[in-house]
Parts: structure tokens; sequence; C-alpha cells
């Protein structure tokens, strides 16, 4: 019986990363062996052990064989006879196919070390091609490690994809991948190398239609709409922003692939015809409320937003009102989180002045100055005190707007 740390614990440390979890593999053994070892069973597909002192993970060598589509195809074998080479050439990548013993010694029948400092993601073997989440996996990898992937690891995921294994993938899976990838310091990487492989027009068809869509160069100077939301995305990855934020600002401009072609480039009504393509992805990914929130504000009022200097007193509470920022101050902060990586995201503008964000800010402020209790105290018909309480927050807005824009003649 002899255990091996596999995986990502081997990986990381050979990158010089911090290693968070260990992950082992034990040849020569029996689950009544481990158990009479103190080791307590968890697995539910194939034996997977806990440590009695660690809680970690050893899991018995195995071997595997596909039965079906998907992500839970398989078949699992284990026995005291299956190798440590064996157990290795059934993961997806060299990088992760390495082994270390209690003494430090690597075991790497596959190259990865090799790998490692070429900084290329390639398949073990063949059997990649069994399990679709490897898919989502290696381009994750890819935006995580900055890795390239080899052409011949690439043409593997696009027969996947032509054969149909991507459209396999439970929702579940496609966000838990997806949402990790959006919190790697180059997030954008990860989606060209689904669109590469043709992955991401199965998975995230809206976001895909927006590549070729072309915009008005004077504002947009980059490629095209697919390009711009890259450049957002990563904007807001290297601001260290929360995944709310990151998943906003990937979906801020869906409604532009819904542009129709006789006013291209302009994207007039974009805003509104982006929120059902939005909706639609996170009910099909069951993407989390607040990430689905945050970009259906987002999507909706982003260009409002960026006119905040031109929007009266009164557009004002109604733009705070829609976006409920008065009960919820704190989400509408990261609203205006999103339209500056918008705004930032795009060729040549990348440090330009944004005051907009810090006008809101005040404007938001000076809302919430009011006190609604003493407003409706003084009223002497009670059915006057919700246009008692926005009047008294349109007069807040405009002094706050007075000081804000000295010059301006408030109406």
């Amino acid at each position: 019986m002899k255990c091996y740390i596999v995986g990502g614990a081997v990986r990381d440390r050979l990158l010089g990363l911090p290693v968070a979890d260990r992950d082992w593999v034990v040849v020569g053994a029996t689950p009544e062996m481990m158990q009479a070892r103190g080791f307590r069973p968890v697995g539910k597909d194939f034996p997977v052990f806990l440590h009695p002192q660690t809680q970690e993970e050893y899991a018995l060598a195995r071997t595997e064989r596909k039965s079906g589509r998907g992500y839970h195809g398989f078949v699992f074998h284990t026995s005291p006879e299956v190798t440590l080479e064996e157990d290795l050439i059934r993961r997806d990548l060299t990088i992760n196919a390495i082994a270390e013993d209690e003494h430090g010694a690597l075991t790497d029948p596959y190259g990865g070390q090799a790998d490692l400092q070429a900084r290329l993601l390639r398949h073990v073997s063949p059997a990649f091609a069994e399990d679709p989440v490897r898919i989502l996996r290696l381009a994750r990898f890819a935006a995580r490690f900055d890795f390239a992937v080899a052409e011949e690891t690439m043409q593997l995921m696009r027969d996947m994809v032509a054969a149909g294994e991507a459209d396999a993938l439970v929702a579940e899976r496609v966000w838990q991948e997806l949402a990790k990838g959006l919190m790697t310091a180059r997030p954008s990487r990860m989606l060209q190398v689904l669109r590469d492989c043709g992955a991401l027009a199965r998975l995230l068809p809206e976001l895909d239609a927006l590549f070729g869509v072309p915009q008005r160069a004077d504002y947009h100077p980059e490629i095209d709409c697919g390009d711009h939301v890259m450049r957002v995305l990563d904007y807001t990855a290297a601001c260290g922003q929360p995944l709310s934020v990151r998943f906003a600002a990937l979906m801020h401009d869906l409604g532009k692939a819904r542009t129709p072609a006789d006013i291209l480039p302009r994207h007039l009504g974009h805003e509104a015809r982006g929120e059902a393509p939005l909706l639609a992805l996170c009910e099909r990914l069951r993407v989390p409320s607040d990430c689905r929130d945050l970009a259906r504000l987002a999507t909706l009022y982003h260009t409002k937003i960026h006119r905040a200097a031109e929007l009266r007193a009164d557009t004002v509470l109604r733009l705070l009102r829609d976006c409920d920022a008065l009960r919820r101050p704190e989400r509408f902060l990261q609203l205006l989180d999103v339209c500056l990586a918008d705004a930032r995201g795009r060729l040549h503008f990348e440090t330009c002045d944004y005051p907009q964000a810090e006008w809101l800010r005040q404007l938001l402020a000076a809302a919430q100055s009011v006190d609604a209790g003493t407003v409706a105290r003084d009223c002497a018909d009670k059915r006057d005190i919700p246009q008692a309480v926005d009047r008294a927050r349109v007069a807040a807005i405009a002094a706050c707007r007075r000081h804000l824009f000295p010059a301006e003649s408030q109406p």
C-alpha cells in the first residue's frame, strides 16, 4: 500500500503557487484495508476515504470506462492491482497527471513537467474526449495560468463539440466552472478558448453572438462587440471585483447582438433588447439571483448612468427607484462599478475619466438624506405622503446637482 499526492497540489507546488488542498491516491489497497487503518469512507461513485487525522481525501487507484454521455457516464474499477500509471492516465491534462510520494519523489509518466515549463495545456490520452466537463476545466486553467492550448488538444475539443458532447453538460456544472473562470486574473482567456473550440456557441450562444457585430468606431474602436465585453470583463478582474460585478460586465451588452441590421453600427435600444437573452441565459444556467439581478440592472441602465450629467433631478430619482438604490445602495454602487468598467473597457479609453460614478454616489446620498418620517408627520393628508417624500427627494437631488454643476442653469 503506497500513497501519493496527485493533481493540483503537485502542479501548483511545481509552479511555485500556494497549495490549498491535497488529494491522495492509494495504490495496492482495498476498502477493507483502508477502514482497518481508521480511514472513513465518503465516496459515492468510487472508494474515497478521509484520513483519520488530517481529513484529507484518499482515493483508491482506479481505472474508468465510458458507459454513456455526459459527466456521469462512467464505470469505475478499483483493485490493488491498478497501478499508479494506470490511475494517472485517466486524468485530464498532463500537468495534472504528476504524482509525488511521501519522500518528494515525482512520478511523471506523461510529460507534465515539460508542459508546465512550456506553459502548455495538453490532454493525457484520448480518454479526455469522454468527459465534456474537461473542456470547461481546460478553458478555466488557460485563464488561471495564462497557458496556451496544444493544437492537438484544441482539435480534440472541437471534435467533442461537433459530436454533441458539450450539449450533455448539466447547467450546474457549467455555471460552477464559469464562475471559477470569471474569478481568474484574465477571465477573457477562458471565454476565448471556449470560442476557439466552438463550445461558447453551444453553452453561451447569447454571448457568442456578439462577436462580429460592429459598433461605432468613435465610441468603440475595438474589433467588435465581443471584443468590447471581453475588455470590460478583464477590467473588472484587474480591479478585483466580486463575481456579480464580473458577470454583469460580461452580460451588459447582449442586446447588441439583436440590433436590426439596417441601423448598424448604431445600437439604439440595445438596453431593452438585452433583457430577454440575459434572463434566458440565467434561467438555463441557474445563475444565482445576485448575479442575475445586477446583470439585469447593468443591461437596462448602463447608458442612462453614462449620461448622468444630462439627467434632471426627477429623472435621477426615477433611476434610483428603478434600480432599488434607496433600499439596496450597496448593489447600486456595484452597478456603478460595472459602468466604470464599461467606459474603460474600450480600446484607447482604458484610463479615461468617469466622474459619473461619483456624481451618482453623491446624488444617491442626497436622496437618502431626506427623513421620510419627518416629511410624513408634516403632511396634513396622509394620502399625500408618497408624493411629498418624492418632492423632498427631488429637491435634495436638485440641490446636490447645483453643487455638482454650478455653471448649469437648473430648471
